[in-house]
């Protein structure tokens, strides 16, 4: 797959495409049908599928201090965008100029006279161009008048079990709603909308130590990305992964307690995220690595003592070994 970023990275004699379009944050099971969609129409006319997405998050450059949780980095959504069979993942830098770009105009400059498109699939809520002025009916009428042709795919929905509704009521599987289910710690609802678990990647950094000498729970404390889809204080079972130094492949996996909060027994102030990886002595310090949550074990609470802390931890570990090999 190749990877563009700005219109200046687009090859020159760059021919016709199929065009997808979106923000797509978590490329969740709504977003996979669309761009399933989008690969399967370039397929049958034997045109690339190109996938296009801005960066930073158009709420961030429109009303600055406003951009949402970010449930998945832009690596990680290129990783996935080419698992499902797009040729090419386009970033677009979106500015305050773009964000000014007239509807009719943002189609005929960027995705007729730069990316050629031959055919634009899109969610039926696709909007574009200033103040989102241009929806699913102009953009059909300006295809008519440049000569491409227009899809669109519904919301997709499904039923969810929450902890506040185990009876799994039907949804509309959208990035905000899995922000919601993330906020709340509610990762196995997450994980239902998302199609897999819900991932936080980090750089191991060092801690205060009270889980290492003091505890005998040495964990890798975790520096997150601006934005990242932290879920709420608690303590969760989890698969850790490091990348491998230098490279981006990915390592070993292994189980892991994560505690997400601000340490309240030893009266700490600020949130971290500290993951206590099972049976390893590894140092996984300036490591990257990837937290695959699975599910919450229990909220984050103030023990009396520290004898008490400890004896939940092993607990805690005790739980996420069962969680985990039902889930393996």
């Amino acid at each position: 797959m190749q990877r563009w970023r700005g219109l200046d990275q687009i090859p020159g004699g760059w021919g016709r495409c199929v065009l997808t379009i979106g923000v797509f944050d978590g490329v969740h099971r709504g977003h996979q049908r669309l761009i399933a969609h989008a690969v399967e129409r370039a397929r049958e006319r034997g045109l690339p599928c190109v996938l296009m997405t801005f960066d930073p998050h158009p709420s961030e450059v429109v009303r600055p201090g406003s951009h949402p949780a970010q449930l998945t980095t832009l690596r990680r959504r290129a990783e996935l965008a080419e698992q499902l069979g797009v040729d090419v993942f386009f970033v677009l830098p979106f500015t305050r100029e773009v964000s000014q770009v007239p509807a009719e105009e943002f189609v005929h400059a960027m995705l007729v006279e730069r990316l050629h498109a031959a055919e634009i699939v899109v969610g039926e809520n696709f909007t574009f161009g200033h103040k989102a002025a241009g929806d699913i009916g102009l953009l059909a009428r300006l295809g008519e008048r440049f000569g491409f042709e227009v899809e669109t795919d519904a919301l997709v929905s499904g039923p969810v079990r929450r902890a506040d509704d185990p009876e799994g009521a039907s949804v509309t599987f959208s990035s905000t709603y899995i922000r919601s289910c993330i906020d709340a710690g509610d990762v196995t609802a997450a994980a239902a909308a998302l199609g897999r678990d819900h991932r936080l990647e980090g750089i191991v950094v060092r801690g205060a130590g009270r889980g290492g000498a003091e505890l005998g729970f040495p964990t890798a404390n975790l520096s997150t990305p601006p934005h990242a889809a932290i879920p709420a204080d608690g303590v969760y079972a989890a698969w850790f992964t490091h990348r491998r130094r230098g490279s981006a492949e990915r390592g070993e996996t292994y189980p892991a307690a994560v505690s997400v909060g601000s340490n309240p027994t030893f009266s700490g102030t600020e949130r971290t995220v500290e993951a206590y990886v099972l049976d390893v002595a590894a140092d996984f310090y300036g490591e990257h690595v990837d937290l695959d949550f699975v599910r919450r074990l229990r909220p984050m609470v103030r023990f009396d003592g520290v004898e008490q802390l400890i004896a939940q931890m092993h607990d805690d570990v005790e739980r996420t070994r069962r969680v985990l090999a039902d889930e393996g």
